[in-house]
Formats: C-alpha cells, sequence, structure tokens
C-alpha cells in the first residue's frame, strides 16, 4: 500500500475525473488523500479517500467565482481567462503549495499527483522534491509544429498564407503569453524556488508524468508529444452505472422516445457559466417544433428556467449518463471538456458552442474531426442551432466520425490505465 496525494480544483469538470482516479486507487488498497476545497472534500471521502480541505487558500464558488475574484465580475472571454490565469489559478498557488508542504510535515506521501491547475502541486513537489505526476482533466494539448495558437479555436492551415497566418497569430500569442510567464517566474520566486525554463504552455505539467484524459487522436496531427505524456480515455465515469442511481420521474418519457424511434437531443450548458440564456433556451426554442425530445442538464443550476417548456423539453438538475447517452442521438453542449469525452465514448456526435476557456479549442477539434458542428459562438442564435442540430442529424458521417473517436477512448483504459500508470511511477 502506497500513501497517494492528490489535488483537485473545486470545480465539477475537474474534481469528477479526480474522484475517478481516486476511486480506483482506493480500490486497490493505497491510502489515498485529496487536497482541494472545503466544499468538494465530502465528494472524495464520498469514495473512500481522505479530504484534505485548503487551509489557507481562499475557498471559492465555481458558479460565483466572482465573490472571491472580483476581477472576474462582468468578464467572458479573453478578458475572463486571463483573469483567471493571473488571480485564481497563479494567484491562489503559493497558498496551496504552503497547505500541502504543512500536509506532508505532518503525513509524508509517497507520490503527489496532482490537477495541472491546482499550480501549487507543482511548487510543493520541487520544494519536496518527491515524485509528482500530473492527472489531467483538462485537454493536453500544447503549442507545436503545424497547431494553431491555442485560444483562438482556429483549425490547421495549409498552403504559404496559412502558414504566414499562424507565424503572424503564433507571434502575438506568445507575446500575451509571455507576461504570463513573467508572473509565473516571479510566483516560483515568491516560494523560494528558483527559476526555470518553463513556458505558459508547459508550466502546469509534470515533466516526469503526465496522466491525460483524452486521447491523442482528438487533437490535430502532431508527431512531438513528449514520451511522459499518456492519453488514457475518459476518466470521468466508467464501469457500469451503480443500481442506486436517481432517475427523474419523466424518465419513462425517454424509454418511450427510444421505442417509437423518437431522437432524444441532450442539451448542456455544462457546470461553469450556466446562465440559460448561453446555450440551453436558445436550443429549446430551436428545437421546438420538430419531433425529438430535448433532455436538458441543468448541471448546478437549481432555480428554474424562465417562462414555460415546450411541449418537447424535460428538465433535470443533474442526469445519468450512462443511461441517457446510450439513448441520445445528438449532444448540444458549450464545448466542457468531460461531457463532451462521454458523449464521444457513447459513439454521439455533437453540436458545440464554445464560447470561452478552452472550449473553442475543443468545439473546433470536434469540427475538424468530424464528430460535430462547431457554432463558433457560445452565444447562438435558434436558426443557427437548429441548421447544425439537422445537418448532424441527418448526415450519418458524423455519427461514424464520434464512433471512431469513441472506439480510441475507450480502447485507452480509463481510470484502470490511470492507476496504473501512477503505481509504476511510484516504483
Amino acid at each position: 500500500m502506497a500513501s497517494i496525494m492528490l489535488t483537485a480544483m473545486p470545480f465539477a469538470g475537474h474534481a469528477r475525473p479526480v474522484r475517478a482516479v481516486a476511486a480506483e486507487l482506493v480500490r486497490r488498497g493505497h491510502d489515498v488523500r485529496v487536497q482541494t476545497g472545503p466544499s468538494y472534500t465530502r465528494t472524495f471521502e464520498e469514495v473512500g479517500a481522505r479530504g484534505v480541505p485548503w487551509r489557507t487558500v481562499p475557498d471559492m464558488d465555481e458558479r460565483d467565482l466572482a465573490a472571491t475574484f472580483p476581477r472576474l465580475r462582468g468578464r467572458k472571454g479573453f478578458r475572463q481567462v486571463l483573469v483567471n490565469l493571473e488571480d485564481l489559478f497563479l494567484g491562489t498557488a503559493p497558498a496551496q503549495a504552503d497547505d500541502l508542504l504543512a500536509e506532508h510535515a505532518a503525513e509524508p506521501w509517497d507520490l503527489l499527483a496532482g490537477d495541472p491547475m491546482a499550480l501549487g502541486s507543482r511548487f510543493a513537489a520541487e520544494r519536496l522534491g518527491c515524485p509528482w505526476a500530473t492527472v489531467s482533466p483538462i485537454a493536453y494539448w500544447p503549442p507545436g509544429r503545424g497547431i494553431p495558437p491555442t485560444g483562438l479555436g482556429l483549425r490547421p492551415a495549409s498552403g504559404p498564407l496559412g502558414r504566414l497566418r499562424d507565424a503572424v497569430l503564433g507571434a502575438a500569442s506568445g507575446a500575451g503569453t509571455a507576461a504570463l510567464t513573467r508572473l509565473y517566474q516571479r510566483t516560483r520566486r515568491d516560494v523560494g524556488l528558483p527559476p526555470d525554463r518553463e513556458t505558459f504552455g508547459t508550466m502546469w505539467f509534470s515533466p516526469q508524468l503526465v496522466v491525460a484524459s483524452g486521447s491523442a487522436g482528438l487533437d490535430y496531427p502532431r508527431d512531438d508529444l513528449p514520451p511522459h505524456v499518456r492519453f488514457v480515455g475518459d476518466l470521468t465515469d466508467d464501469g457500469a452505472p451503480p443500481p442506486d442511481v436517481h432517475l427523474p420521474e419523466w424518465w419513462d418519457d425517454v424509454l418511450d422516445a427510444g421505442a417509437h424511434d423518437v431522437p432524444v437531443v441532450h442539451v448542456t450548458q455544462g457546470t461553469a457559466n450556466v446562465g440559460p440564456r448561453d446555450l440551453v433556451l436558445p436550443t429549446l426554442a430551436a428545437l421546438a417544433d420538430l419531433d425529438v425530445l430535448v433532455v436538458v442538464g441543468l448541471g448546478h443550476r437549481t432555480d428554474p428556467l424562465p417562462g414555460p417548456l415546450p411541449a418537447n423539453a424535460r428538465v433535470a438538475e443533474m442526469l445519468p449518463y450512462p443511461h441517457l447517452l446510450p439513448r441520445t442521438s445528438v449532444v448540444v453542449t458549450n464545448g466542457g471538456y468531460g461531457g463532451v469525452l462521454q458523449a464521444l465514448r457513447h459513439d454521439v456526435p455533437l453540436v458545440v458552442a464554445g464560447g470561452d476557456l478552452d472550449k473553442p479549442e475543443i468545439a473546433a477539434r470536434i469540427a475538424w474531426h468530424g464528430a460535430g458542428v462547431d457554432l463558433r459562438t457560445g452565444r447562438p442564435r435558434p436558426r443557427a442551432v437548429a441548421e447544425a442540430y439537422q445537418r448532424v442529424a441527418g448526415d450519418p458521417s458524423y455519427r461514424r466520425a464520434a464512433s471512431r473517436l469513441g472506439a480510441d477512448l475507450r480502447a485507452l483504459g480509463g481510470t484502470a490505465a490511470a492507476a496504473d500508470l501512477l503505481e509504476q511511477h511510484l516504483s
């Protein structure tokens, strides 16, 4: 039995994959602790890990990050990303590291395996000189040859004009991220570490081992990934559905739709920016007159949707994906990485409205691989959603592409493969 410390940012899209890995390690007999925000410690204790709440890091509510980080108020798109990186991820990293060092002094561990956005994991691992791995619930898509600059949602270009485009945008992107790299180096000095050669694209990840959700096949073609990066597929939802899963009272409508060949369309706004006017309400309007059953997952949102629902819509706060996705024809999503991986793992094509953070990149890759349509905005009009749905539902090539990517994800092993890699790193 080994003592393993995991870290997770207190966001649903990060905690759930890390929790799945923690559960697998606990099943194998390891003593697992997880450092996270106080609001998420119980999530890990439910699977037998020990929750270690932050002590000096400010707790935060992913539904209202501006309450803790006021500069986020009213910001979306690139400005939101920039403040997230500066205030939330880099800004809290020294306190994360302090909490980890105090925990290690009280009870040492054999391996530290960190969420990449919990940057204090890097600082603590370097201070301690302990084995360190990254368990990444986010996409591992670093800059590389032939890869467009990250953050713009661009697809690979060809020919002289395309190479010129990427060169110009790459230079501009490099200038923008250089300031963040300088902030990272100043933060290293603040925690007593010497400068290093990491850049904005690499500073989040362990140079020893990266256990990455997703697959290499989801990225654009590349041949420059380092050997310590290992993809393991979908980490959010392995194995058979639990027997005591809670199904909404209208679940028979989903079963009836399948029995009568009525397509089921799942709509999700994700777990972070959950304003229904961005995607949920436009989709309900777009599909209201079609012979489909629209199943809306509201995530953490508890308030009812405004106005009466269309007759063909059903709504729940949380939905059991192992039950829903095998019965789903198309997923309309804001592009959250975990939800996209689960849809693909069930061979379901997508309509993606990727508005901010990493979501434009996810949407662009889904479209490039032919597994869905990229709406190129996080706030589409109903007509755009309707047209995209008709394209995906009417063309079997989208499902074939989703199935190809899904087979790749399933073959990589999920949480069992992640646990195998961490155990190998221990030795």
